[in-house]
């Protein structure tokens, strides 16, 4: 007996997918233009949770090691989602062909349902850290009426808030580093009096960081890393973790710090890229129903301009530049860190 030849058309079910196309309307309409660009913006999401699980897979094993594999094959990871993005961004320029008027021939048939409720936007959403008390117009995700979710959706997002999100993840990663044991640091030359109780690398830290401030303004600051980086953290990373990113970002030219470097410029990306596909649907909204109400009974391009400005998941990240230093006035660092930092420790 001899197996039967794979077909492409039969490995890529291509049948199930090509006959998924049913619009409402007649074939005048650019109605199957609506639905494909949609379902290509779900088979994208999907690759997208996928990798993320696979990236979060590796965060909750507990121990990442930078000079390892895992910690390569998880900013491979989101680099790949940086891809997807970028050609889900550029999706919407194909969608935009459709005029308003092209669009008003078939609108009416969508109601009640909404790009609101693409579930697996929602889950990536959720996997990467945005929670429900974040969310602009939070109201509209909690329910299950007409234009919401339907209650199984419901349930599976509800479900994913309770996993631990990457952004928990990286938190705890950057907690674990091991930096800052006072044992690595009894030769660390300082530069200016030691504070009391403080670790010698951040007493001078905090005193090069305050001599490149100018004005009242930017003498807040000084304030707010008192707060951010000893009392409170920011946002959903705690002082301690925000303290290792800051260690991180300032001395990413050392070669152990190339892949946590990226790993965090790479989670900005994906926020940065988010934020973008919001934006480019906000004008779209605009463009297309001007200020109707969404098809699904948000407020349209109001709820998306919202949404915009508020669901920003590695915030925290992007401000974090506010308290970097000059490269030149990096402290040096004493031969016992140096050798923790290098690839032969």
């Amino acid at each position: 007996m001899t197996e039967e030849s794979l077909y492409y058309t039969d490995y890529l079910e291509l049948d199930k997918i090509l006959g998924s196309q049913h619009p409402k309307s007649n074939e005048k309409t650019d109605e199957m233009l609506f639905i494909i660009i949609h379902q290509a913006y779900e088979l994208w999401f999907k690759m997208v949770i996928h990798e993320l699980d696979a990236v979060r897979g590796i965060f909750a094993s507990g121990s990442v090691n930078d000079n390892a594999g895992e910690m390569s094959i998880a900013v491979h990871k989101l680099k790949r989602i940086v891809k997807i993005f970028e050609v889900v961004n550029r999706q919407v320029d194909v969608l935009e062909t459709m005029t308003p008027m092209d669009f008003l021939e078939f609108r009416d048939l969508l109601v009640p349902s909404s790009g609101f409720q693409s579930l697996q936007f929602r889950i990536i959403e959720a996997k990467l850290g945005l929670k429900m008390e974040q969310r602009y117009k939070s109201n509209y995700y909690k329910n299950t009426r007409p234009g919401g979710f339907n209650q199984r959706d419901y349930d599976a997002i509800t479900a994913v808030e309770s996993e631990a999100t990457l952004k928990s993840l990286i938190t705890g990663w950057a907690e674990r580093t091991p930096f800052f044991d006072m044992s690595l640091w009894q030769d660390f030359k300082s530069q200016y009096p030691l504070e009391e109780g403080e670790h010698r690398f951040w007493s001078d830290y905090k005193q090069i960081y305050k001599n490149s401030l100018s004005g009242m303004v930017e003498m807040r600051q000084f304030e707010e890393l008192e707060r951010i980086f000893y009392r409170e953290g920011l946002g959903d990373f705690s002082a301690e973790a925000m303290r290792a990113i800051l260690f991180i970002m300032m001395y990413r030219n050392l070669p152990i710090f190339h892949m946590p470097f990226e790993l965090l410029t790479t989670l900005i990306d994906i926020d940065e890229l988010l934020s973008q596909f919001r934006y480019k649907h906000m004008l779209m909204a605009r463009r297309m129903i001007g200020m109707r109400s969404g098809t699904g009974g948000t407020s349209g391009a109001g709820y998306l301009e919202g949404a915009l400005r508020q669901h920003y998941i590695f915030k925290e990240l992007t401000e974090m530049t506010t308290f970097l230093i000059e490269r030149s006035q990096l402290p040096e660092l004493p031969k016992a860190v140096k050798e923790k930092l290098s690839f032969n420790a």
